[in-house]
């Protein structure tokens, strides 16, 4: 019960952070503001995380439980490609609906520059555990080759978005990342399809 309960709270405070610094922005963000919002207190925000800007590796958690609400409607009826590409709509809707560009560009850059962990290749992630899983059972299912591998598969998919989101963040966030995702991704992964027998 002690471990549910440190990671609510853990992750009330992740929450508010990433509310507020999408409506008054990172640097307007206080962490007294963040404590007041979360319903928490100092020693819990300090016994998290070291200040304001451990909070920015904490994005992938937002990601992460965007999945786990996505899980019941990744049903029987859609085939691998199909679930693949929900998820990511999925996932660029929210970050165009809740997550500043400026954010996003921010986490970017400190995944390049951290000498600590890299949350964005943390293979023990919901995010790597469902790509797994979708591609594993497309796989078997006959509608994602065999030719690669399963971590090929997920590592190609997750450079994908990765290189997405850098190229929204680069062009100052002028396009739709959702849309664009949605047009340039099923040729980045026509690999992934079985090949056709003529």
């Amino acid at each position: 019960m002690a471990k549910k309960t440190a990671r609510n709270t853990r992750g009330k405070i992740v929450s508010a952070a990433w509310k507020l610094f999408y409506e008054q922005g990172y640097e307007h963000t206080t962490v007294e503001e963040i404590i007041d919002l979360s319903h928490t207190s100092k020693g819990s925000f300090y016994h998290y995380f070291d200040g304001k800007d451990a909070l920015l590796g904490t994005l992938s958690d937002l990601f992460d439980e965007k999945y786990e609400a996505l899980k019941p409607e990744l049903t029987e009826d859609k085939t691998a490609m199909e679930k693949l590409l929900f998820l990511n709509g999925e996932l660029f809707g929210m970050i165009e609906n809740s997550v500043s560009m400026e954010l996003l560009a921010r986490l970017l850059s400190t995944q390049l520059i951290t000498s600590g962990e890299k949350h964005l290749l943390d293979h023990k992630r919901t995010y790597y555990r469902l790509l797994r899983s979708i591609i594993s059972e497309g796989q078997a299912k006959g509608q994602l080759t065999t030719g690669q591998s399963i971590n090929e598969m997920v590592n190609l998919y997750a450079l994908c978005e990765r290189a997405l989101m850098y190229d929204w963040c680069l062009s100052g966030g002028d396009y739709s990342l959702r849309r664009y995702a949605a047009k340039t991704l099923p040729s980045f992964l026509s690999g992934f399809l079985p090949e056709k027998i003529s």
